[in-house]
């Protein structure tokens, strides 16, 4: 069973300490590529100089989350489009809407989503998307990009059937995370996740975030790590009535098209 992690924030602090030992972990527990998302232009720096350390084994994303896009000025961009251009970088983003925190002004985040969205459209490369809350602007914006809009997964789905099948209108692929697998929460996962097309479902951790509640025995410091993908693809698979070998075979399928890995 091999895995790929297409979310692992890797220039979290949490894994300031052990990051070698955690990609060991990941690997034998075979989770054999992960993704490393930036959220910010120090941090997608970060993401880079992190990938280019595991050739083939690690690859990251370059953009700006939108709780750091009131941080944006005129070099924004441009920097990342020039961090587009290494071999590892292999999406833009992770960027998009966050009405839930609303961290930046709300006219600040749909500037620079849409900064970024045409940045993708010019490089043709992937968006890695994220939205809170804010699910009619998010729409709104990138269908006036529909035409020359690259691929594009909604990283971290944990929305609405009716959100779900939106997205999958507009041939969006989506990322599952462990959220599926918490009772409290992610209960409405179990269902809707079936209507999810094999050729656009992807896993992922999220990690240090959204531990899955799966596991026996959690770590006292409760950071996820992507070494717990398969307690995400074990949840997806009871789901969807298939074995976990099935899953990791789909998801890794997906992910290695969608990314070009």
């Amino acid at each position: 069973m091999r895995l790929i992690d297409i979310g692992a924030n890797f220039t979290n602090r949490k894994f300031s300490n052990d990051l070698p030992q955690t990609i060991k972990r990941a690997c034998e527990a075979n989770v054999e590529q992960m993704v490393i998302t930036g959220t910010s232009l120090k941090g997608s720096k970060r993401a880079a100089d992190i990938a280019s350390e595991y050739p083939q084994k690690l690859f990251s994303t370059a953009g700006v989350h939108p709780h750091d896009a009131k941080d944006c000025d005129d070099n924004t961009i441009t920097v990342l489009e020039k961090l587009a251009q290494k071999e590892q970088v292999v999406a833009i983003g992770e960027c998009g809407l966050d009405y839930n925190r609303d961290f930046s002004p709300r006219p600040v985040q749909q500037k620079w989503f849409i900064a970024q969205i045409e940045l993708a459209c010019k490089l043709q490369l992937p968006l890695f998307l994220h939205e809170r809350d804010a699910h009619d602007d998010f729409i709104d914006i990138l269908s006036d990009y529909k035409k020359n809009l690259p691929k594009a997964v909604v990283h971290c789905f944990t929305g609405t059937e009716k959100e779900l099948d939106r997205y999958l209108q507009m041939d969006y692929y989506i990322g599952i995370t462990g959220w599926i697998s918490d009772e409290r929460r992610g209960k409405h996962l179990w269902k809707i996740v079936k209507k999810i097309p094999e050729n656009r479902l992807m896993v992922e951790t999220d990690s240090p975030f959204l531990l899955p509640r799966n596991i026996k025995s959690r770590p006292k410091s409760g950071r996820n790590e992507p070494a717990f993908l398969p307690f995400v693809v074990k949840s997806l698979a009871r789901s969807l009535q298939k074995s976990e070998e099935e899953v990791a075979a789909i998801t890794t399928s997906t992910a290695k098209e969608f990314f070009s890995i």
